[in-house]
């Protein structure tokens, strides 16, 4: 195994990346690995990243926008100090022995490799991940942390560990390539390509994922947020979170009604229900777990709040997925 090189040490040195493309990728998360490279090189007017793309098998990989990306297999990648996997849908079937050869060769030879969205998950699956740390996206990180005892699953928007990088999505991916380009070329040209793209994310890798992603969101409700998303299954009073957010109930109702248009209790439970809805089409997790997951007491209560909030049933969802074709 060759030796791998620190790509976040401060350099001048263009860096030479590889970004593998799936099918069924979104084309934000593609866009988002490339763009930041591409402002990188047009703002320092120099060639501080060059790049080409691969895909699993040499046809050109088909995002889910209908986009093609053309590029040879991996099998014929040489080497590169970074390769970046984009990914989305149907894990499953790009999870081939030739995909996680591929990943496992470039790994050996010293790359540091990217995954994003569904990228961490394939870079699991090839055991490149073993005995590092790492996220991917919050639908999937219970199931990731099963399914992967040997991989450290974080929350983190992004997180890098020695030579492995991860992204929970496209918009943390954006964190990544500015965190990258901030450690490698400067906190000036880093920022400079945020706003650019008129970002103004922290590339912060011990950022939590969030699940409402509303933009309407302050400090103070942005941080109840998320402690209202990590108790789902087990929901705290509102005076016991206003406390917790270091304030009290009064202002946290005016706050979520000045930005949200929302009550804090209303809030807490929109984003119970929206998980539901995501157990229910995506899992096969019995209906009274569903209900307990997402922190409803009884069968009944959990039917008759799922059923005001979406219109039909848990089960009559259900019943509609097993019967299409």
């Amino acid at each position: 195994m060759k030796s791998a090189i620190n790509i976040l040490e401060p350099t001048s040195r263009p860096l030479h990346a590889a970004v593998l493309v799936l099918d069924d990728s979104n084309t934000l998360s593609f866009a988002a690995a490339v763009d930041p490279m591409r402002a990188a090189n047009r703002m320092s007017d120099r060639r501080l990243f060059d790049w080409n793309y691969v895909t699993a098998t040499g046809k050109p990989a088909r995002l889910t926008s209908g986009l093609a990306v053309p590029g040879p297999a991996l099998s014929r990648l040489q080497g590169c100090d970074l390769l970046v996997v984009v990914a989305g849908f149907n894990l499953r079937a790009h999870d081939t022995p030739a995909l996680r050869a591929g990943l496992r060769r470039i790994a050996a030879g010293g790359a540091t490799l990217a995954g994003i969205d569904g990228g961490p998950w394939l870079m699991a699956e090839a055991g490149v991940l073993d005995q590092f740390s790492a996220t991917t996206h919050w639908e999937d990180l219970e199931k990731f942390a099963r399914k992967f005892p040997e991989v450290t699953t974080l929350r983190n928007r992004f997180h890098v560990d020695r030579t492995r990088m991860t992204s929970g999505g496209a918009t943390p991916a954006i964190d990544m390539m500015l965190y990258l380009i901030k450690c490698r070329y400067g906190a000036e040209l880093s920022a400079r390509v945020a706003g650019a793209f008129i970002y103004d994310s922290a590339p912060d890798p011990a950022r939590a994922q969030s699940r409402s992603g509303n933009p309407g969101h302050t400090v103070l409700t942005a941080r109840v947020s998320a402690l209202m998303e990590q108790t789902l299954d087990a929901p705290l009073s509102i005076p016991d979170i206003a406390r917790r957010a270091g304030t009290g109930p009064r202002t946290l109702q005016t706050q979520f009604r000045a930005r949200l248009n929302t009550t804090p209790k209303a809030y807490y439970l929109s984003l119970r229900l929206a998980e539901a809805m995501r157990l229910v089409r995506d899992t096969d997790m019995p209906l009274l777990d569903v209900a307990l997951a997402t922190g409803f007491g009884s069968a009944a209560a959990f039917a008759r709040a799922f059923q005001l909030a979406h219109g039909r049933s848990a089960r009559a969802i259900r019943r509609a997925q097993h019967s299409a074709p």
